[in-house]
Protein backbone atom coordinates (compact mmCIF):
# COMPACT_ATOMS: atom_id res chain seq x y z
CA UNK A 1 0.00 0.00 0.00
CA UNK A 2 1.14 3.40 -1.06
CA UNK A 3 0.43 6.30 0.96
CA UNK A 4 0.39 10.08 -0.07
CA UNK A 5 0.24 12.60 2.78
CA UNK A 6 2.36 15.58 1.64
CA UNK A 7 5.93 16.55 0.61
CA UNK A 8 7.96 19.23 2.65
CA UNK A 9 8.15 22.47 0.66
CA UNK A 10 8.67 25.92 1.46
CA UNK A 11 5.48 26.68 1.36
CA UNK A 12 4.45 27.36 5.22
CA UNK A 13 0.63 28.13 5.39
CA UNK A 14 0.20 24.23 5.50
CA UNK A 15 2.08 21.58 7.22
CA UNK A 16 2.67 19.31 3.78
CA UNK A 17 2.18 19.88 0.52
CA UNK A 18 -0.28 16.93 -0.90
CA UNK A 19 0.71 16.35 -3.76
CA UNK A 20 -2.60 14.47 -5.42
CA UNK A 21 -1.00 14.02 -9.24
CA UNK A 22 0.88 11.02 -7.41
CA UNK A 23 -2.19 9.36 -7.19
CA UNK A 24 -3.04 8.84 -10.98
CA UNK A 25 0.85 8.38 -11.42
CA UNK A 26 1.31 5.60 -9.10
CA UNK A 27 -1.60 3.34 -10.33
CA UNK A 28 -0.59 4.05 -13.38
CA UNK A 29 3.07 2.73 -12.68
CA UNK A 30 2.16 -0.15 -9.67
CA UNK A 31 -0.36 -2.87 -9.18
CA UNK A 32 -0.32 -1.25 -5.55
CA UNK A 33 -3.25 0.60 -3.84
CA UNK A 34 -2.77 4.14 -2.68
CA UNK A 35 -4.35 5.80 0.07
CA UNK A 36 -4.36 9.76 0.45
CA UNK A 37 -4.16 11.47 4.14
CA UNK A 38 -5.31 14.85 3.86
CA UNK A 39 -5.12 15.42 7.47
CA UNK A 40 -1.42 15.32 7.44
CA UNK A 41 -1.12 16.63 4.07
CA UNK A 42 -2.47 19.92 5.18
CA UNK A 43 -2.03 20.06 9.23
CA UNK A 44 -5.49 22.16 8.51
CA UNK A 45 -9.15 20.67 9.06
CA UNK A 46 -10.85 23.08 7.00
CA UNK A 47 -8.99 22.19 4.61
CA UNK A 48 -9.09 17.82 4.71
CA UNK A 49 -12.53 17.33 2.98
CA UNK A 50 -12.02 19.72 0.26
CA UNK A 51 -8.46 17.10 0.00
CA UNK A 52 -10.04 14.31 0.10
CA UNK A 53 -12.67 14.82 -2.08
CA UNK A 54 -9.97 16.11 -4.95
CA UNK A 55 -7.86 12.70 -3.92
CA UNK A 56 -11.50 10.63 -5.00
CA UNK A 57 -11.54 12.40 -7.90
CA UNK A 58 -7.69 11.80 -8.94
CA UNK A 59 -8.63 7.83 -8.22
CA UNK A 60 -7.31 6.81 -4.64
CA UNK A 61 -8.23 3.56 -2.90
CA UNK A 62 -8.86 5.25 0.29
CA UNK A 63 -8.02 7.70 2.67
CA UNK A 64 -7.23 8.14 6.20
CA UNK A 65 -8.00 10.91 8.00
CA UNK A 66 -7.74 11.95 11.58
CA UNK A 67 -11.17 11.97 13.77
CA UNK A 68 -11.33 13.33 17.46
CA UNK A 69 -14.06 13.63 19.77
CA UNK A 70 -12.53 17.34 20.76
CA UNK A 71 -9.48 18.66 18.64
CA UNK A 72 -8.83 21.18 21.08
CA UNK A 73 -7.53 18.24 23.56
CA UNK A 74 -6.54 16.10 20.96
CA UNK A 75 -2.77 14.96 22.29
CA UNK A 76 -1.20 15.55 19.05
CA UNK A 77 -2.86 16.33 15.61
CA UNK A 78 -5.87 18.54 16.94
CA UNK A 79 -5.36 21.09 14.24
CA UNK A 80 -5.62 18.88 11.37
CA UNK A 81 -8.14 15.97 13.30
CA UNK A 82 -11.94 16.18 11.93
CA UNK A 83 -14.90 16.27 14.93
CA UNK A 84 -17.04 13.30 14.41
CA UNK A 85 -19.68 15.02 12.86
CA UNK A 86 -17.43 17.08 9.97
CA UNK A 87 -15.96 13.38 9.06
CA UNK A 88 -19.93 11.91 9.09
CA UNK A 89 -20.39 15.31 6.55
CA UNK A 90 -17.53 14.43 4.58
CA UNK A 91 -18.29 10.87 3.85
CA UNK A 92 -21.48 11.56 2.72
CA UNK A 93 -20.03 14.14 0.15
CA UNK A 94 -17.50 11.26 -0.70
CA UNK A 95 -20.33 8.97 -1.51
CA UNK A 96 -22.31 11.46 -3.72
CA UNK A 97 -18.92 12.22 -5.58
CA UNK A 98 -18.17 8.64 -6.21
CA UNK A 99 -21.79 8.20 -7.07
CA UNK A 100 -21.28 10.94 -9.56
CA UNK A 101 -18.16 9.72 -10.83
CA UNK A 102 -19.46 6.17 -11.34
CA UNK A 103 -22.30 7.72 -13.75
CA UNK A 104 -19.78 9.78 -15.60
CA UNK A 105 -18.20 6.87 -16.49
CA UNK A 106 -21.03 4.70 -18.08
Amino acid sequence: IMCERGIRTFENYTRNTLDLSAVPLIKQLTHLPIIVDPSHGTGKWKLVEPMALAAISAGCDGLMVEVHQNPSEALSDGPQSLTPENFNTMVKKIQNLKAALEISEE
